[in-house]
């Protein structure tokens, strides 16, 4: 997920440079959307990671 955030961003820049700003406005959107769901999805399987081992050791 974090590979299509970092793709729709490398698109919305180059879409920017070349003028395109409807396309780099919503290839901007899609970056940030997917980055924002890699981060909370991230930090779910960090937290469940830390409870399961926790619960492994004891």
């Amino acid at each position: 997920m974090l590979k299509w955030a970092l793709f729709f961003a490398v698109i919305a820049v180059i879409a920017g440079l070349l003028g395109f700003t409807g396309i780099a406005a919503g290839a901007a959107a899609i970056a940030k959307l997917l980055f924002v769901v890699f981060l909370i999805l991230c930090v779910v399987f960090l937290v469940l990671g830390f409870i399961v081992t926790k619960k492994m050791i004891d």
